[in-house]
């Protein structure tokens, strides 16, 4: 099993810019990738980024140039730098995790994002 944890939600102006961290607990041994899901009130979930133990990344393209996603040295940490936040960027960030063939398997319980004036 691996525990997710977030942190780093809250509520910023558009234009502005947040970081998400995501601590992962357990067998972090039996790690491939690790990710950002987002739900907005009345969407369907949606991936945002993802990040391979290898570096390999993968981004939505409503947030490609605007988020960067990475991981500490340990591969035990997975950040979501968010720059110019867009109100449509408003939603519930789900950091995920999982091995070899089933990225997401394992959630964090997820923190709130909004950007609002």
């Amino acid at each position: 099993q691996v525990q997710l944890v977030e942190s780093g939600g809250g509520l910023v102006q558009p234009g502005g810019s947040l970081r998400l961290s995501c601590a992962a607990s357990g067998s972090i041994f039996s790690i491939h990738v690790m990710g950002w899901y987002r739900q907005a009130p009345g969407k369907q979930r949606e991936l945002v980024a993802a990040i391979t133990i290898s570096g390999d990344t993968h981004y939505a393209d409503s947030v490609k140039g605007r988020f960067t996603i990475s991981t500490d040295n340990a591969k035990s940490t997975v950040f979501l730098q968010l720059n110019s936040l867009k109100p449509e960027d408003t939603a519930v960030y789900y950091c995920t995790a999982g091995p070899p063939g089933v990225p997401s398997r394992f959630w964090g319980q997820g923190t709130q994002v909004t950007v609002s004036s």
